[in-house]
């Protein structure tokens, strides 16, 4: 795979995200409220590469529409 089409592999920048994230969280300070933000941002960046993957795999348009969306959520709940 060329660098450019590695670029617009959504799934591989999907796992490179999940990475970053997880070092984002790990750096955070161990008190009670970093404990909770860092396991909220483990959660909602590791899940959208397995739910895109769960796309790829969709029994129907809708179904895939709908596993997207779900992906898409996750990543909103990283933002900040």
């Amino acid at each position: 795979m060329t660098k450019e089409n590695k670029e617009f592999n959504l799934e591989d920048r999907l796992i490179d995200f999940a990475v970053r994230i997880i070092y984002v969280a790990e750096s955070l300070p161990k008190t009670k409220a970093g404990k909770h933000i860092a396991a909220q941002l483990i959660r909602g960046g590791t899940a959208p590469a397995p739910n895109y993957g769960e796309a790829q795999d969709a029994e129907s348009r809708v179904d895939f529409v709908h596993k997207m969306k779900v992906s898409l959520k996750e990543l909103r709940e990283t933002k900040i």
